[in-house]
């Protein structure tokens, strides 16, 4: 039986990229994934990516295959918002697994920042609201999430504090990764006082806009794999979908993550305390708070006590985003939870350098597109 394996990663710098555009940066982070896995053009027969505002092309797949000089036997683009990093690699896997392809690409980027810009990347999200019942009263994504927040403090008692300092961890962690967006340290103190956005979410509590590309290559078993690098492995993946627009959510503080986290753990066959490194989206402060709790890594309202204690540093229990997440490495569109992905495989692998959890031997991974809408969730394991 086919193992399917993380052969290739790659990933551009993140931040302010003057100059860049989309295909650049995608096709950059590509081809470093296929030096990782010491493969070529003609090696690749499966080539996936997401969705560019900036480059917004009917057929990117085809175009970014072209420019790359591949020849796919699968060649595809998806649209899942936050989501589609996780859905691409989960689809990567089952094409290496049912034998179609041997070696899968997955290249995801964006030039947001200089591209758009703030304010454009702003408006442009907001279009995603429910034409009837939302964007006629001008609801954003952060007001979206801020009425989570609301209900989420009301029901279970997190406070500002607590969200502030899940964005002090993300900002120490990215201070090690030299490829991040924002490595200036924060205090608590510093996320209380920054702009109010959408009460109660300051603006450092929301995540960045950013230029950047990110990639894998998924495999079939070959004996490509170094012994002095273990191969890591997808091991179970799993999603779950219930809604796109907020106002049609079941609820506002139990979401789909929990059915996809589940899924996942279930294939992989492992519980919450085998897992260590985590790597789970971060578009805002309190949707990790949410996904943390729903998915059982941690009880509701305790992400601020586990986050104060410890738990989620690089020496704690579950070592979480590591590279920091979207809220300080940095968010460039779909790319944004590839970051994810690469950070965790890395850790995995033991490559991480200065930001380096040690003993690491199963990651998970978990991909939210809209607002908590779509879910893919990923078991990694290190041979």
């Amino acid at each position: 039986m086919i193992s399917p394996f993380v052969s290739g990663v790659g990933i551009t710098p993140v931040g302010r990229l003057e100059g860049s555009n989309a295909p650049g940066l995608i096709s950059s982070a590509a081809l470093a994934a296929l030096r990782d896995a010491a493969l070529g053009p003609a090696d690749i027969d499966g080539f996936l990516t997401a969705y560019s505002i900036s480059y917004p092309h009917l057929m990117l797949a085809s175009v970014l295959s072209e420019g790359l000089g591949l020849a796919p036997k699968v060649c595809a683009a998806v649209q899942a918002g936050g989501a589609t990093a996780a859905i691409l690699v989960m689809q990567a896997v089952d094409l290496v697994r049912s034998g179609r392809c041997r070696n899968v690409l997955v290249a995801l980027g964006d030039n947001r920042l200089t591209g758009v810009g703030r304010d454009g990347t702003v408006a442009l999200l907001s279009r995603i609201g429910h034409p009837v019942f939302e964007q006629p009263f001008g609801i954003s994504v952060p007001a979206a999430y801020a009425l989570v927040a609301q209900r989420y403090m009301a029901d279970y008692g997190t406070t500002s504090e607590d969200l502030a300092d899940i964005a002090v961890l993300h900002r120490a962690h990215a201070a090690l990764h030299p490829l991040a967006h924002m490595r200036e340290p924060i205090s608590r103190d510093d996320v209380l006082s920054s702009r109010m956005i959408a009460s109660p979410l300051h603006m450092l509590d929301c995540c960045l806009i950013s230029d950047g590309a990110a990639a894998v290559v998924v495999s079939a078993e070959d004996g490509r794999a170094d012994a002095a690098r273990p191969a890591v492995r997808v091991i179970g993946a799993g999603q779950a979908h219930t809604h796109e627009h907020i106002v049609a959510a079941r609820s506002l503080t139990e979401f789909a993550c929990k059915d996809a986290a589940a899924r996942a753990m279930a294939e992989a066959g492992v519980r919450h305390d085998d897992i260590g490194v985590l790597g789970i989206y971060d578009s805002f402060t309190i949707t990790l708070a949410v996904q943390l709790e729903s998915m059982g890594f941690v009880q509701p309202g305790e992400t601020g006590r586990a986050v104060a204690s410890g738990v989620f540093s690089r020496y704690g229990k579950h070592p979480l985003n590591l590279h920091g997440g979207l809220l300080s490495f940095g968010h460039s569109g779909a790319a944004g939870g590839m970051f994810h992905v690469v950070e965790v495989v890395e850790q995995l692998r033991g490559t991480a350098g200065a930001r380096q959890a040690q003993g690491q031997k199963i990651g998970f991974v978990h991909n939210d597109g809209g607002i908590l809408s779509a879910h893919c969730s990923l078991v990694l394991a290190r041979d």
